[in-house]
């Protein structure tokens, strides 16, 4: 029996423009007459991630920032802030990426250091709360994540200058221009194991969506493991299922399936 249903946003439950489904709520009431707890999974900041769920966020857990903040019944946990150090180094590195533009993603608010229209209009979309700086490596906050807004594609671009890295930070790519650098062991999967382990919920008894590679932990942590039809194809290796696109709702489609939910 499914008790645990989480799954990432962007790409996966959101449709082309990052909205939700007009079913989804019906399913989500449904979801929570059967005692089903539903987690929203994101790269996303927290406060961008509850305007989409302000209605029923009660009722609901979040893991955002890839994984290294999550709220459960109101209750706020950081997985693990990065060393400043390290990410003074990773600024460092990132000013020097052409096309590549960089926010540190704190627990209130994130922090970048540039003005570019077309790169605040990516950023909006993703981060609710953030002020511009004149210098990223003075701020004084404790850093969850550095994230690169790479517009020549994070795969192929920046992901390319961390290789170094590797070893000490958790290097996740989250969509076609955004690159995550956190710490070791803080992501989606670690947040969720956790919520597992409050619920004592099993990976049997748990239910992912995901379309990128900053999902592939979190498929580790649930048997019912399910990649769209528009995943990156490490992605689909990993997944145990498939799921329609995020176009064609595939997210909310196969919940109702599974969970038999008639809306």
């Amino acid at each position: 029996m499914i008790k645990l249903i989480a799954t990432d946003l962007d790409g996966t439950l959101l449709n082309e423009n990052g909205q939700l489904h007009p079913d989804f709520n019906k399913v989500f009431k449904a979801l929570k007459s059967k005692n089903v707890k539903f987690v929203a999974a994101s790269g996303r900041q927290y406060a961008n991630i509850i305007k989409t769920f302000k209605d029923i966020k009660d009722d609901m857990f979040f893991v955002s920032d890839n994984g290294t903040f999550m709220v459960c019944d109101g209750e706020e946990t950081v997985i693990s802030f990065i060393d400043r150090d390290k990410a003074n180094e990773i600024i460092e590195i990132a000013r020097n990426i052409k096309e590549t533009y960089i926010i540190l993603a704190c627990k209130k608010c994130a922090y970048i250091e540039n003005k570019d229209t077309k790169f605040i209009n990516e950023l909006e979309k993703y981060f609710e709360d953030y002020k511009i700086v004149e210098d990223l490596t003075k701020v004084e906050d404790e850093i969850l994540k550095v994230t690169l807004c790479d517009f020549l594609g994070s795969e192929n671009n920046s992901n390319k200058y961390f290789d170094d890295y590797r070893e000490d930070l958790q290097i996740s790519i989250s969509g076609e221009f955004w690159l995550d650098l956190s710490n070791k062991g803080a992501n989606k999967g670690v947040a969720i194991e956790k919520i597992q382990n409050m619920l004592n919920i099993s990976d049997k008894e748990t239910m992912v969506f995901g379309d990128q590679l900053n999902d592939v932990e979190m498929m580790g942590r649930a048997y019912h493991s399910y990649a769209m039809e528009n995943a990156h194809d490490k992605l689909k290796k990993v997944a145990r299922f498939k799921a329609k696109k995020n176009t064609e709702n595939g997210v909310v489609e196969k919940i109702k399936e599974i969970m038999e939910i008639y809306v």
